[in-house]
């Protein structure tokens, strides 16, 4: 029997792993395992909202699965370190004979992987590993010395060079496989999971599945990829994919948003498209993190500029960004977002980050901890990267010194003020200056300011400047 680990990749298509252990499967039947470890989850701060997607889409990837003759197994442990013995376990009483996998980056799931592999492989199991949650691997896109790429426009620039030169496509579903006398096990609806925060019905704004995942793709790529660009930074409209949420468990792959593009996309130049330009961003991520692992273990990237700065513990100013009651609207419409919805759109996060990090002056880590409890679409690497971009700690960060501000931010991205008062409709009725103007808020019962803008961007400077 040849056993398939499905983690963040719950799809049948575009699954290496999947499709290797079919593909050269001779007459063996082929069995689905999927590791239940909530314990862990909470340690590594997954979001409810993400984990109940993540069940969701599980269960989902178990229909698909039984029309190939493949049954879904379930692992229920609490930590990763018990993983070993119950695969071990498993491989006994279903005579395993090799594990197929797909990488997963980010430093625990490589100990995991790690520990799980040298039990099984010990034990005269084979023990296949692939990685097709990137479309180049780690170590792949290298400068011409051979060292990874620490900027991210000549990364790039070198992703899409290899990426034309090896045109790789995504793999097909496999073919149905033997029938096996081994019965799927019941994917739970919701385990006990320590981390409360959000709603359950939060994962019914995305429909789970590698067919809803897709059909999001193309109606994005027929409808908005061509104006992405100038859509994308708008809050107050649907100008995104909004398809983070299946990148993050895996039902839909960067090689099938590709190849969507190409075949229904009528923009001639979509491999310029800025949309293109963030699924690299998302591949660069992923990439330091395998060759600066202490990223990992949240050090920053550019540990000579955080030495510079002198973090305020302040918990009733982190706690009001929390809230969203910081008194800067498009702050607070953010957060209420996330709060709400467990999403928020990608140029308020950066808003919000900025406005955390530089203005209120408190650690990046809390932020990205914060985010990462709330979003459905949590994603280690992405979320990571962003956040010390934002506190300009990271690879390819702006200087220190450019420093978001919230009004300005609001004026140019929700100029008709339609995103701030649809999440704070207690300011409906001012125009679209007021409700960007903190002391028109405060009449509405908004509350007051917690800094004053100018004064709070001249202190973070001059503190920087002064270490």
């Amino acid at each position: 029997m040849k056993l398939v680990w499905f983690r963040n990749d719950l799809r049948t298509g575009d699954h290496s792993a999947l499709y290797s252990a079919c593909k050269n499967n001779a007459g063996e039947g082929v069995l689905a395992v999927a590791a239940i470890t909530p314990a862990q989850w909470f340690l590594q701060d997954e979001s409810k909202s993400r984990v109940q997607f993540w069940l969701a889409n599980l269960q989902s990837l178990s229909q698909q699965l039984s029309k190939l003759n493949i049954p879904l197994k379930i692992i229920a442990v609490e930590r990763n370190e018990e993983l070993p013995e119950a695969f071990l376990q498993l491989a006994r009483e279903h005579r395993v004979s090799e594990l197929y996998f797909n990488l997963e980056y980010p430093e625990y799931e490589q100990r995991r992987d790690s520990r799980v592999t040298t039990l099984l492989q010990n034990q005269g199991v084979q023990c296949h590993s692939f990685d097709s949650d990137l479309i180049l691997p780690p170590g792949s896109v290298l400068n011409q010395k051979g060292d990874a790429y620490r900027v991210f426009t000549p990364f790039s620039r070198a992703w899409k060079k290899q990426y034309l030169q090896q045109l790789p496509n995504p793999l097909p579903v496999p073919p149905v496989q033997p029938v096996t006398s081994v019965p799927s096990d019941k994917v739970p609806e919701n385990i006990n999971y320590a981390n409360t925060v959000g709603a359950d019905w939060l994962i019914d704004l995305w429909s789970a599945g590698e067919d809803a995942a897709r059909s999001q793709l193309l109606k994005f790529v027929a409808a908005k990829f061509s104006g992405y660009k100038e859509q994308r930074d708008l809050p107050g409209i649907e100008g995104t994919s909004s398809l983070s949420p299946y990148f993050s468990v895996g039902t839909l792959s960067a090689r099938q948003c590709l190849a969507a593009i190409q075949s229904y996309s009528d923009d001639c130049e979509w491999f310029d498209n800025q949309w293109v330009t963030e699924l690299i961003w998302r591949e660069f991520y992923r990439h330091l993190l395998v060759l600066f692992p202490e990223m990992n273990r949240w050090q920053p990237f550019k540990p000579e500029i955080e030495e510079k700065i002198i973090w305020q513990q302040n918990s009733e100013l982190f706690d009001a960004w929390c809230q969203g009651e910081t008194g800067f609207a498009i702050v607070d419409a953010g957060m209420k977002q996330l709060l709400t919805t467990g999403w928020m759109h990608n140029r308020v996060r950066m808003v919000t980050a900025s406005f955390l990090t530089k203005l209120l002056r408190q650690d990046w880590r809390a932020g990205a901890e914060f985010f990462m409890q709330h979003l459905i679409d949590g994603d280690f690497a992405s979320n990571l990267g962003g956040w010390q971009w934002s506190a300009s700690v990271g690879a390819d960060a702006a200087p220190y010194f450019r420093i978001f501000n919230p009004m300005r931010q609001a004026e140019r991205f929700d100029a008709a003020g339609d995103y701030v008062s649809y999440w704070l409709p207690e300011l409906n009725g001012l125009t679209a200056v007021q409700q960007h103007d903190p002391l028109f808020s405060v009449a509405r019962g908004r509350p007051a300011p917690l800094i004053d803008y100018r004064q709070a961007r001249a202190t973070s400077i001059e503190a920087f400047n002064q270490t």
